[in-house]
Formats: C-alpha cells, sequence, structure tokens
C-alpha cells in the first residue's frame, strides 16, 4: 500500500487499519471454510463423490461406520473387556483378558491421525490382493497412478510389474506372512493374537528382526481389535470366524481413502483360487480353512462394486480408466495458501 497523506501519524493509522480490515477479513473466510469444508468438492482438485458419501445406498450406510478409527493410536489404546475377550478367541483358547494383554496395546507404537484436517486433495487409492487373475492383466500402470498403493503378506512385483505395477506405499501383513520390504513402505500390522505384537515390540526401532526381514518398523501402524471385531461384526455379519487380510485392507482403505480401485481379488477366470506368483494345485484350500468365509467376503465387495463404492477390476473385463485430476494454477495457490493456513491439508490420511 503506497502512501500519500500528511502527517505522518495519519499515515500509519491508515496502513494498521489496512493489516486489521486483512486480518478479520482472513479470519472470516477461514471461518465459513471451517463451517463448510475445503473449497474442493466438485472442483479439478477435489472429488465429485467420495467413499464416506451417505443417502447413495442404505446398505452401505447401515455398515458403515465413519466413527470408528482403523488405527491404534493414543487415544484408543484402552481395548474394552469385550473387545479383548473377542480378539483373543480368534487364535487362542484363552479368553480371560490378563494386564498383560492390555500392556502389550499400552506399549506398542502409535499413529497419529491426521484426517482432522480438511483436505482439498482427492486421495485415491489401489488395494492389490494377490489373485492370478492378475496375471496378463496389464493393470500395472493404472495401479502405480494411485496415491496409495496397499499390498499384503507375500505379495511381489519383481518380475510382474506390467501386472501389478512397481509401486508400494503401505503393506499389511502379521508375522507370519512378513516379507522384506523398501524403507520407504508403511508396513500395517494385524495382530491375531498377543504374540503378534511381542513380535513387532521386539522390532521396533531397527531395521532387521530376528528372521531377518527388513522393514521399516519405526513407522508401523496397528490395526485396532475394535475395528477387526468391527469387520467381522457389520460387513462380515459373523460370517467365518474372523475376515480375512484381504477384506481387512479392503475396509482399511473404505476408511482412509477419498476413492478406491480394487485389484487381484477373488478366483482367476479359471475359478482357481491362487496366487499371482505361484502355481497351486489345491485351488480351493482358501474356501475350505474354516477360518474365513470367501462366498460372503466376495459378495460383499460385489455390492460395494455395484453401488460405486469401489471400483473392482477382475479377470473378465477391463474398466474404463478414469483420469486423475489436476489442479488449475488458481485451485492450487489457493489450496496451498489454506493448507498454510491449517484450514485444509494436503498431507495423506494414510500412516507413514
Amino acid at each position: 500500500m503506497v502512501c500519500v497523506c500528511r502527517p505522518t501519524a495519519l499515515c500509519s493509522l491508515r496502513k494498521k487499519l489496512f493489516r486489521w480490515v486483512t486480518f478479520f477479513l482472513l479470519l472470516f473466510i477461514m471461518v465459513i471454510f471451517y463451517k463448510e469444508g475445503c473449497p474442493c468438492r466438485g472442483t479439478s482438485c477435489g472429488c465429485e463423490t467420495y467413499i464416506s458419501d451417505r443417502g447413495i445406498s442404505s446398505w452401505f450406510d447401515k455398515h458403515f461406520n465413519s466413527t470408528i478409527e482403523p488405527l491404534l493410536t493414543k487415544e484408543n489404546q484402552e481395548i474394552s473387556p469385550d473387545i479383548l475377550r473377542w480378539w483373543l478367541r480368534l487364535q487362542l483358547r484363552e479368553t480371560a483378558p490378563r494386564p498383560i494383554h492390555l500392556q502389550l496395546f499400552q506399549k506398542a507404537r502409535k499413529w497419529r491421525p491426521t484426517r482432522g484436517r480438511r483436505s482439498c486433495q482427492c486421495w485415491s487409492c489401489a488395494v492389490v490382493g494377490n489373485s492370478g487373475h492378475l496375471l496378463g492383466s496389464g493393470y500395472g500402470a493404472l495401479i502405480d497412478s494411485h496415491h496409495v498403493v496397499l499390498r499384503m503378506n507375500k505379495a511381489m512385483t519383481e518380475g510382474y510389474e506390467s501386472d501389478v505395477g512397481r509401486k508400494t506405499t503401505h503393506h499389511i501383513m502379521y508375522p507370519e506372512s512378513a516379507k522384506d520390504l523398501k524403507a520407504n513402505v508403511v508396513p500395517v500390522l494385524v495382530p491375531f493374537k498377543p504374540q503378534d505384537l511381542i513380535w513387532l515390540e521386539s522390532v521396533q526401532g531397527s531395521f532387521r528382526t530376528q528372521k531377518s526381514i527388513r522393514a521399516a518398523w519405526d513407522k508401523a501402524a496397528i490395526l485396532h481389535p475394535a475395528f477387526m471385531k468391527y469387520v467381522h461384526d457389520s460387513w462380515m455379519e459373523q460370517h467365518g470366524r474372523y475376515p480375512s487380510t484381504g477384506l481387512l485392507a479392503l475396509i482399511l482403505s473404505l476408511h482412509l481413502c477419498d476413492q478406491l480401485s480394487v485389484f487381484g481379488y477373488g478366483a482367476d477366470s479359471k475359478g482357481n483360487w491362487h496366487h499371482y506368483w505361484e502355481h497351486n494345485r489345491n485351488a480351493g484350500a482358501f474356501r475350505r480353512t474354516g477360518v474365513h468365509n470367501a462366498t460372503f467376503e466376495a459378495a460383499v465387495i460385489q455390492q460395494l462394486a455395484r453401488i460405486g463404492k469401489v471400483r473392482l477390476y477382475g479377470s473378465n473385463h477391463m474398466e474404463p480408466r478414469v483420469a486423475q485430476a489436476t489442479c488449475h494454477t488458481a485451485t492450487s495457490i489457493l489450496e496451498s495458501i489454506l493448507s498454510a493456513l491449517g484450514i485444509c491439508g494436503q498431507r495423506s490420511p494414510w500412516p507413514g
């Protein structure tokens, strides 16, 4: 602001007045955005629709609980007795909670959620299962185009890049299915029993376990037992003893992503259930474990696809690719300002 007035005191007053007006104007904008949300929905940078949108499907609204926190945090580390009893029954005969069980969760590494800040970024995620129908699919580049790529268990990419992609941002697993991960990949532990938390505690702060499994364990996140029970009760309607790692990964992504693509779930085109990197003659083994109900899980995933909450890529068809939105310069500048002011963030809702 150029001042040409006299005397100097009056000029100084006008400068101060200008600063205060500017301050209150920005404050007003912040209040409006806080109440209404980021100015991103429906723009070139935001999603037209979000997974969490309600009123589209009564089935989804009945099953989806937006208030539950999927990962272990400082705020939810106290596990209720009923959740603890259910969790202990997953793989142990012991059902009586003991202080040591609570201490395991209290001592475990906690995730600090970032989703409290409204995001101007439309976070696209790809959950990549291990089905043999990925072979020859050519989905690699499409998978890599997502902001977040979640893989699971023993999944490998080397030698299969054209079909499954190269990118991995997060990897969900349990000790028996753990594998070497790159330093920039965030491990997500599914604790099925107390020993799993003891195993993770033993490797915290290091980059190598006793079994020489390399991973950035200091970044690890832990799936909350209450979330696992929620998936079993609400989504699986208590079919099977507990949900598979694949379904847990998918429902986790429903809660942390804005838009979700699903690859590598289900049998191949010949009806065989096997991993894409191996030849499994016992093709129906997964269905006969008695632990997971593969048929019911498949029905849940198909229903999510039918109502448009996920984009499901199967073995017999190629879904149309949706181009990633590109922000206009003016919108990008606005988002940067809002992010700096703490109104809207562009940080990923995922741990890492």
